[in-house]
């Protein structure tokens, strides 16, 4: 069997293994990626017949308190950024629409809040950006709400907050502190999201560039099928063919490969339960159009109906060819209807709907649809019953774990990027203090 030394070896090639393997490269460890198929993970473009499509939407939110703009500054990433306009995001109101109150600017604005009930939510909104408002991990926030005297007005609005941003359309299912850490972030920014020109794509290669350009490794087509303990450390992880040693190792691999690997090892048992958590799923229909449909909004939500639409060539000018467009409508689907067929379908009519309502004559001008019915958004589902899998175990000390099935900050994204810096901190840390003792 081949075998190889680094200083770390991460294991999963998606966003959180390539910037943790980007960050360490960077700051002069010697790394391996591993990845089983092909580099970006759940995050990747695919072009076709001109247009760029990618699953899941390559938006950050509250860019300027970003893990990926820190990265982006310490790495030198070059990335071209578009930044959300607040005043073009809105809810369907039936027969009229309203911004979305996403800071102060869209309170002023908004058709959902009146009189004394903007200067109600403008309340809420101070008081969560202080941190006074905090929620509590045993209530939802549904019941925070009920357990409160808020308006209905007040009260209807920060449920539409909570199923807009969490991709649910349960909000009884929503912690509350996890709802409050979200908001208190995204009501502090001055960009509440952005987009990347040229999709996943070009953040992939740029993580692969700084690996590349500070001696790492990368192997694609590379699974890991065992790994090897000794005492209290991993001291490899095997192909059939290939061992890999290191000093330190990250698995940026979803809880239910890590249950496999792990089998044989001291947090075998802590696992477990994470293995049966429920991830996200939602249903995007993207549409790629020959012709611009103008519109006064570039994001426009329907609650009722569980559906958002995102202009994303808008903000992404290298999505569509010269003259054309790219929508996106992403439908919320519940656990009954995650693998039914026939609720897909009425799931997509009910997205077509939408798109008839907002993007009028969008049919005549269709040159590409991309419909995925049942994609994971989010590995691990944010829920009362679910929170996310430590980064670390003290039982294997050498051993670290990122994505956004992990603790971390924000959300989506936001995970992966949060968790593979932070645990790729402590590595160079524990190495500086090795060194000093």
């Amino acid at each position: 069997m081949r075998k190889s030394q680094y200083d770390a070896v991460i294991v999963g090639g998606g966003l959180a293994g390539l910037s943790s393997a980007a960050y360490l490269a960077y700051h002069g460890k010697k790394v391996a990626l591993l990845e089983r198929g092909k580099l970006g993970g759940r995050a990747m473009t695919i072009k076709l017949k001109g247009y760029q499509f990618n699953f899941g939407a390559h938006a950050i939110y509250a860019r300027d308190t970003s893990y990926l703009t820190k990265m982006e500054k310490e790495l030198g990433l070059n990335i071209h950024w578009e930044d959300y306009t607040q005043l073009k995001a809105k809810y369907d109101m039936g027969d009229d629409t309203s911004v979305i109150p996403s800071n102060i600017g869209g309170m002023l604005q908004t058709k959902l809040l009146k009189g004394m009930d903007k200067f109600r939510f403008a309340y809420h909104m101070l008081f969560t950006t202080l941190g006074i408002e905090k929620g509590d991990p045993n209530l939802s926030i549904q019941e925070w709400i009920e357990l409160r005297k808020i308006s209905p007005a007040v009260k209807e609005m920060m449920l539409n907050l909570a199923t807009t941003n969490f991709f649910s359309g349960d909000p009884d299912s929503i912690p509350s502190d996890v709802f409050f850490d979200y908001y208190r972030r995204l009501f502090k920014t001055s960009i509440p999201v952005s987009f990347i020109q040229g999709g996943w794509i070009v953040l992939i290669n740029e993580f692969k560039r700084i690996i590349k350009e500070n001696g790492g490794e990368i192997l694609e087509k590379t699974k890991i099928s065992s790994l090897v303990t000794e005492g209290e450390h991993v001291s490899e992880v095997q192909t059939k063919k290939h061992s890999f040693s290191a000093d330190h190792f990250i698995f940026a691999i979803p809880p239910e490969e890590l249950q496999k690997l792990f089998r044989e090892s001291p947090i075998k048992s802590d696992l477990e339960k994470y293995t049966d958590y429920e991830p996200t799923y939602v249903m995007f229909y993207d549409i790629g159009l020959k012709k611009r449909i103008e519109s006064d909004y570039t994001y426009i939500f329907d609650k009722n109906r569980q559906i958002f639409i995102t202009d994303i060539s808008y903000y992404d000018m290298e999505a569509a060819p010269p003259g054309g467009q790219i929508l996106q409508a992403v439908g919320y689907l519940k656990q009954n209807e995650i693998n039914d067929p026939e609720a897909h379908d009425q799931m997509r009519e009910r997205m077509e709907e939408f798109y008839d309502k907002h993007f009028e004559g969008w049919r005549k001008h269709l040159a590409i649809p991309r419909a995925s019915k049942k994609p994971v958004l989010q590995a691990i589902r944010w829920a009362m019953n679910q929170r996310g899998l430590p980064t670390h175990f003290t039982s294997l000390p050498n051993v670290y774990f990122a994505g956004d099935w992990c603790q971390g900050y924000g959300q989506l994204s936001e995970l992966s990027f949060s968790s593979a810096y932070e645990v790729s901190r402590k590595i160079l840390n524990n190495n500086t203090a090795t060194k000093g003792a």
